[in-house]
C-alpha cells in the first residue's frame, strides 16, 4: 500500500525494559483520527484525514491512490480542488492563438459554459454533469451547430485540465455524453433574380459588395478589408490578403481565415463595377493595428468604408444598419414591427453571396478543386461535403452528353435515321 496510517489519537512508546505500549496523546477524543499519508509523485507528501471508526476508509483510500499512480491516473487532490472557472480563466490567459480566434472562443466560455460549470471542482466532474450542461445548452442555444461549438470549447479546456493533472480523464470523451449533432442542413443558394434585388435595394456605394460577394467568392471581412492596391484591372485577379475583423471590441487588420492567403480570378463585369465605384467613390487611407489592439499599425487604402469616409466598416453596423434593410426591401426578410429588431436569419447574411458564387461555378462545370481555392477552404474534402448537392449529377450529364452526341450525327447525313434504314 501506497503510505501510511497514522492514528492521531495514540502513538506507542518504548519504556526501559524494551517493551512497547500505546499511549494516548494530547489530542485523544478530538478532531479526525487517522491521517492517511503518502508521497506524490513530484516528491512532496499528500495526506487526507478521517473521523474514528473510519480507519478501513482510509486504508481503501490509499489503496485506490496506489492503483491510480500504477494505472498513470493519478490526480493531485490539491489540484482537483480548482473549480472550472480558475482553470478555464487560467486556461484563456495563457493562450497564444490569434486574437479574432480567441475573443470568439472567450464568449463562448464566459457566456455558455462558466454560469453553469464554473463553481464545480475539475476533481468532481462526472460524464452526467456534461449531460445536464447539454441539456441547458440546448434549451438557451436552438442552434445545433453552434452548441456543436461551445461543446469543443469546453471538451478542449477539459483536456488542457487533464494534462497539467487535475483530473484523470475528460468526461465529454464518455460513451455516454453525445455532442451536439453537427448541421444537416443543406445550403439552398440564392438565385441570381434574390441576389440582384438585394444589390439594387443596397446604398449605391456598397452594392459592388454583392459583385465581390457573388462574383469573386470573398468572405464579408474580406471585402471589407480589400485594399485597392490588391487588384490587378489588367491580369484579371484579386489578391486576397486583408480583412477587417473585430478584436476585443477594436476594429483591426488580419490574414484571411486561418492565414490562407489566395488570389481569385476577377471577372471583366465586376471589374467593370469596381473602376466604377472607385470613381465615385474613392479609396480612403484607413490605419488599423495589425492582429490585436496593440498591434503595429498598418495603413491600406480600403475600397469600401463608412458612410461619410471616415474609417473601416464595422460588420455588426453594417449588417443591422445596411444589410438587413436591404433584406427586407429586396423582399427577403418581412419588415420588423416598429420597437422590434430584424428577424434573425443567418442563412441570408452576407455569406449567402458566397453560396451564390458556389453555385454558379459549379453549374458552370468548374471543378471542386478549384472552387475551394478560390474560397479559400483548407481542405477541397470540406468544400465537397459542403456543396456536393449542388455538383451536376451523373445522370444528368449521361443525357447531356448522348443528346449532344445525337444533335452532332443530326446534322450530318450519317446520322441515325440513315444507319437505322441501312
Amino acid at each position: 500500500m501506497a503510505g501510511h496510517i497514522q492514528d492521531r489519537w495514540f502513538r506507542t512508546e518504548t519504556d526501559p525494559s524494551g517493551k512497547t505500549a500505546r499511549v494516548r496523546t494530547e489530542r485523544h477524543g478530538s478532531g479526525l483520527r487517522y491521517r492517511a499519508r503518502y508521497i506524490g509523485p513530484d516528491g512532496t507528501e499528500k495526506s487526507k484525514s478521517f473521523p474514528d471508526r473510519q480507519k478501513r476508509l482510509a486504508e481503501q483510500w490509499l489503496a485506490h491512490i496506489e492503483a491510480d499512480m500504477s494505472r498513470g491516473q493519478y490526480v493531485d487532490p490539491l489540484a482537483g480542488r480548482i473549480t472550472f472557472r480558475e482553470f478555464t480563466e487560467r486556461w484563456i490567459a495563457a493562450q497564444t492563438t490569434e486574437m479574432t480566434t480567441q475573443s470568439s472562443v472567450v464568449v463562448q466560455l464566459r457566456g455558455h459554459a462558466i454560469p453553469y460549470l464554473g463553481s464545480r471542482p475539475l476533481g468532481s466532474f462526472q460524464p452526467g454533469h456534461i449531460r445536464d450542461w447539454l441539456s441547458e445548452l440546448q434549451r438557451a442555444v436552438p442552434a445545433s451547430s453552434y452548441r456543436r461549438v461551445i461543446y469543443n470549447s469546453v471538451s478542449t479546456v477539459l483536456n488542457a485540465a487533464v494534462d497539467d493533472g487535475h483530473l484523470p480523464k475528460n468526461p465529454c470523451h464518455a460513451r455516454s455524453v453525445r455532442p451536439p449533432e453537427l448541421s444537416r442542413h443543406r445550403v439552398v443558394p440564392w438565385t441570381s433574380a434574390r441576389t440582384f434585388s438585394v444589390r439594387a435595394a443596397l446604398p449605391e456605394r456598397y452594392r459592388p459588395i454583392v459583385d465581390l460577394g457573388g462574383g469573386c467568392g470573398l468572405r464579408q471581412g474580406e471585402i471589407l478589408g480589400l485594399p485597392d492596391d490588391e487588384v490587378d484591372f489588367a491580369a484579371g485577379w484579386l489578391h486576397i490578403g486583408y480583412q477587417v475583423k473585430v478584436a476585443n471590441g477594436h476594429l483591426v487588420f488580419s490574414p484571411p481565415k486561418r492565414n490562407k492567403e489566395r488570389d481569385v480570378p476577377l471577372p471583366d463585369r465586376v471589374g467593370e463595377v469596381l473602376k466604377l465605384h472607385r470613381e465615385k467613390f474613392p479609396p480612403v487611407a484607413v490605419t488599423l493595428p495589425w492582429l490585436r489592439p496593440d498591434g503595429p499599425l498598418v495603413t491600406k487604402q480600403l475600397l469600401f468604408t463608412r458612410a461619410d469616409g471616415s474609417g473601416a466598416v464595422r460588420r455588426t453596423d453594417f449588417n443591422t444598419r445596411v444589410w438587413k434593410p436591404a433584406l427586407v426591401k429586396a423582399g427577403v426578410l418581412p419588415q420588423p414591427r416598429p420597437g422590434e429588431r430584424h428577424q434573425a436569419a443567418r442563412e441570408h447574411g452576407m455569406h449567402a453571396l458566397r453560396h451564390f458564387y458556389a453555385s454558379v461555378l459549379l453549374d458552370a462545370g468548374e471543378n471542386i478543386k478549384a472552387l475551394s481555392t478560390y474560397l479559400g477552404h483548407s481542405d477541397p474534402g470540406f468544400t465537397l461535403r459542403v456543396y456536393t448537392h449542388l455538383m451536376p449529377s451523373s445522370e444528368g450529364r449521361t443525357r447531356k452528353a448522348v443528346d449532344s452526341m445525337y444533335e452532332a450525327l443530326a446534322a450530318t447525313a450519317d446520322g441515325p435515321q440513315a444507319a437505322q434504314s441501312a
